[in-house]
C-alpha cells in the first residue's frame, strides 16, 4: 500500500478528491496487488511448461476439432462438476497447448492447478515408494498429466496412476493428454489390471477431445523457404 499512498495522495490533492474516494481508491489498489500475487505464485505452483492461451489456439489449422466443446470446456464449469478431460492425438496437434491454456484458465479463475508430465510423476513416486509426495498431486483442483506414451516408465507407472486417478476420482479434475490411444494404455503401463482400474475411474467423467492430423509445429514445411532450410540442415547432418 506504501508504493501507492504517494501517487494517489498527489491525485487527491490535484483532483480534489473527497478522502472517501482517496480512501477507496488506495484500498483498490491493495487489493489488485494482492490478486497479482496471489496469481503470481498460482503460476509458479502450476508449472506450466509455457503460458499458452485459448486465444492463442489455432482453430483454423485443423477445422475438424470440436470447437464448441473446447470453448465450452475453456469456461472451466468441469472443475466445479469435478469432470475430468482426455486428450488424444499424435505429437504436435496441439494437446499440450490445449491443456496448458485450461490450466491457465482455472488459475485465472481462482483454482489450483499442478501440471506434470505422466514420466515424471510416475518417475517421482518410482523414487518415493513412501508416497511422501502423493499429496502435491491430489490438492490442486486440477491436474494435468500430460505426454502419456511419450517415454518408458517406471515398472510401478500403473500403480502410482492408480493411486493418484483413486483419489482424486469424483473429488477433483484430471487432464490426460496422450498420444496413445486407449487400448494401448495396459502395454504403456504394464500392468493391465491397474490400467482398467484406472480407466473405470477416470472415464466415468470424462470429457474427450480427438485431434487428428498433421503436426502443427510441421505446417512450416510447407512455406518453401523453410523447406529449403530443413533440407540445408538435414543435409549438414548427412556429411557430419
Amino acid at each position: 500500500m506504501a508504493n501507492h499512498l504517494a501517487v494517489r495522495l498527489q491525485e487527491a490533492k490535484a483532483n480534489d478528491l473527497p478522502y472517501e474516494t482517496f480512501l477507496q481508491n488506495l484500498l483498490e489498489d491493495e487489493l489488485n496487488r494482492r490478486r497479482d500475487r496471489l496469481m503470481e505464485r498460482r503460476l509458479k505452483l502450476a508449472r506450466f511448461p509455457y503460458l499458452h492461451t485459448m486465444d492463442a489456439f489455432d482453430f483454423s489449422f485443423n477445422p475438424a476439432l470440436n470447437k464448441r466443446m473446447i470453448k465450452e470446456l475453456a469456461t472451466i464449469a468441469f472443475i466445479t462438476r469435478r469432470e475430468n478431460v482426455l486428450l488424444i492425438g499424435p505429437p504436435g496437434v496441439g494437446k499440450t497447448h490445449l491443456a496448458v491454456a485450461f490450466g491457465l484458465e482455472a488459475v485465472q479463475n481462482g483454482f489450483s492447478v499442478l501440471y506434470r508430465s505422466v514420466f515424471d510423476t510416475a518417475q517421482d513416486l518410482y523414487d518415493d515408494p513412501e508416497y511422501t509426495n502423493l499429496g502435491k498431486y491430489l490438492k490442486p483442483h486440477l491436474l494435468i498429466l500430460d505426454e502419456l506414451g511419450m517415454k518408458s516408465l517406471p515398472n510401478s507407472a500403473a500403480e502410482s496412476l492408480l493411486e493418484i486417478i483413486h483419489r482424486r476420482h469424483r473429488q477433483q479434475s484430471t487432464i490426460i493428454a496422450t498420444n496413445r490411444p486407449i487400448e494401448d494404455w495396459g502395454k504403456l503401463l504394464g500392468d493391465n489390471a491397474a490400467t482398467s482400474a484406472i480407466l473405470d475411474r477416470f472415464l466415468e467423467r470424462v470429457h474427450i477431445i480427438k485431434i487428428t492430423g498433421r503436426s502443427y509445429r510441421l505446417k512450416n514445411l510447407n512455406n518453401p523457404e523453410k523447406s529449403e532450410h530443413i533440407k540445408d540442415l538435414e543435409m549438414k547432418s548427412d556429411n557430419v
